[in-house]
């Protein structure tokens, strides 16, 4: 069976599989025969299972509103108490993870991120990235190319873009991040039932750029986002096993890096590295998307889980400085990786500024190699030095520290709850600074781009999201804001978003229609019912 479209251009489309989407030039070459089957295989094997992960989802949050606690799980304590087994060895390419960049696959960011001198390259196709249909295809033709070595790119302006080296040892490694399990793939239906975002993600990722990356000396490697239990890692593991079958690639040989970057995760690291324990590569401290995950799990349990404003959340915090020191007792005990956050500043051209950020950002990694991460991320190709130069003084010629094992650390459930104990007020500055920035990224978000860099920090969706429910958990327990006196309501943020967007960037000028991005945000940070992920009612209104 093919499919035909308005530019001749045809796929051959295994029985049952429909794809929606439109048609460029060399789509074809991703959206192939063999991709288009185990997309088709994996949705039939694993979609009712997926689809169970998410209700289990959503009756966590309804017991811990209904007073329970999160908690290490007592039917999994054996797999803690095990102190025999341990993860693969780690996979050739990321046995020195010292610096990793993150970014979206558009081809001129693929070739800074490949240029940028980092070690890993985060090739987001999640947060920072939006699941607009051009990114999803496009963006697998970049990694292919860089991969390949092919790659290059001429802006508008005329300037040319391309590697430094076609040499892959001399590039850092590619891993991808696809989306998570809560994001459909509206274009590619199989039985008339949309897909898996993050199982079409990584299906053409396999099939147009796994066996490139074996014949460099590496790996099909990835980061999975948002997962909120062991048995989500599970159903990834399945799915590794079963593409790997389905391509005839060696078992094991897909490697895969968790974000820990939801509160339930936080509480069964060791469950999820076990789950994936012939594919793991390690853990990751996601840490905006983990206050996220806080303010969304226990926002309707009153004043102790409400945080300050986010500006004012640390990693020194006691409940940041718990999860961060489990996380690497937990890889290092296990013989994994253990990578730390996103530092999100970027240079500016005000010298003071700048000179601040770099402060921050070698601070932030220097607390980072000395707790014992074996590597940390940044957002940018300038910040990559600073970062490097950290963790080569800790470091030093040894491709991580895996062999420190922080046996001092013993955390409990009440350290990784204590959400009271966050210094920080909520303030009305706190206040208008998410609007600002949720409503600013939005807009962008909707056309297309999901790295954003907004008040000189690079920002993605997990911006966007604990923005808009700091406001809706503040407007639900009726938060009383430190610097004003004034209540948190409705009424209150509606009228400081019309006192904001009029100052936005693009706004005075008509440059930037903020139309679209205010409807959004208000119908996530004021309704009654709180959504889960707001990119899920974005997507809809996206091609």
């Amino acid at each position: 069976m093919s499919q035909t479209q308005p530019d001749a251009i045809r796929l051959d489309l295994p029985e049952g599989v429909e794809v929606t989407g439109e048609l460029k030039a060399g789509y074809e070459e991703i959206l192939s025969r063999q991709a288009l089957e185990l997309i088709a295989t994996l949705h039939r094997a694993l979609e009712p299972r997926r689809q169970e992960r998410l209700a289990a989802r959503s009756a966590v949050v309804h017991a811990v509103s209904d007073g329970a606690d999160l908690h290490f799980l007592p039917e999994t304590a054996s797999v803690r108490e095990d102190d025999s087994w341990r993860v693969a060895p780690h996979a050739p390419g990321l046995e020195d993870r010292r610096v990793e960049m993150t970014g979206p696959t558009d081809r001129k960011m693929t070739i800074n991120a490949m240029n940028s001198g980092a070690r890993v390259w985060l090739a987001d196709q999640e947060d920072a990235n939006t699941p607009k249909w051009s990114n999803v295809v496009e963006g697998q033709i970049n990694l292919r190319d860089a991969i390949a070595g092919t790659i290059s790119f001429t802006s508008p302006q005329g300037k040319e873009y391309a590697l430094s080296t076609t040499d892959q040892s001399q590039l850092p490694t590619i891993v991808m991040r696809p989306r998570g399990w809560h994001l459909d793939e509206k274009h590619i239906l199989v039985d008339g039932q949309r897909t898996s975002g993050g199982l079409v993600d990584f299906a053409l990722y396999m099939c147009a750029s796994a066996q490139t990356q074996l014949d460099a000396g590496k790996g099909p490697y990835f980061y999975l986002p948002k997962m909120e239990h062991h048995l989500e890692a599970r159903l990834w593991n399945d799915a590794f096993v079963m593409a790997q079958d389905a391509l005839g690639i060696p078992q094991g040989t897909i490697r895969a890096t968790c974000l820990i970057e939801t509160f339930p995760a936080a509480f069964q690291m060791e469950e999820i590295l076990y789950e994936l324990r012939d594919h793991s590569a390690g853990l990751n401290a996601g840490r905006w998307d983990y206050l996220f995950s806080v303010i969304k799990t226990y926002r309707t349990r009153g004043a102790d889980y409400v945080l300050p404003d986010r500006n004012a959340v640390t990693m020194t915090a006691p409940m940041m400085r718990a999860y961060t020191e489990l996380l690497v007792r937990t890889c290092h005990k296990r013989g994994a990786h253990a990578i730390g956050g996103m530092a999100a500043f970027i240079p500016s051209k005000d010298e003071e500024t700048n000179k601040a950020a770099y402060e921050k950002v070698r601070a932030d990694k220097q607390r980072e190699a000395d707790d014992g991460f074996d590597g940390s991320w940044v957002a940018h190709p300038g910040m990559v030095p600073t970062a490097m130069e950290v963790f080569d003084a800790v470091l030093g010629d040894a491709p991580n520290q895996v062999d420190k094992l922080r046996e001092d650390v013993h955390v409990t459930a009440e350290q990784l709850l204590d959400v009271k104990g966050t210094p920080g007020e909520v303030t009305e500055v706190g206040l208008r600074s998410n609007i600002d920035v949720g409503i600013q990224y939005l807009a962008v978000w909707l056309t297309g781009r999901g790295a954003v860099g907004i008040h000189n920090l690079m920002e993605d969706a997990a911006t966007a999201e604990i923005s808009r429910s700091q406001v809706w958990q503040w407007i639900y327990n009726d938060v009383v804001l430190d610097d004003t006196g004034e209540k948190v309501t409705t009424e209150l943020v509606e009228r400081l978003v019309d006192e904001v967007v009029p100052t936005l960037p693009g706004a005075e000028d008509g440059s930037l229609d903020y139309t679209a991005a205010k409807d959004l945000f208000l119908e996530v940070a004021v309704a009654d019912d709180y959504v889960d992920f707001l990119t899920v009612p974005a997507y809809e209104e996206m091609a």
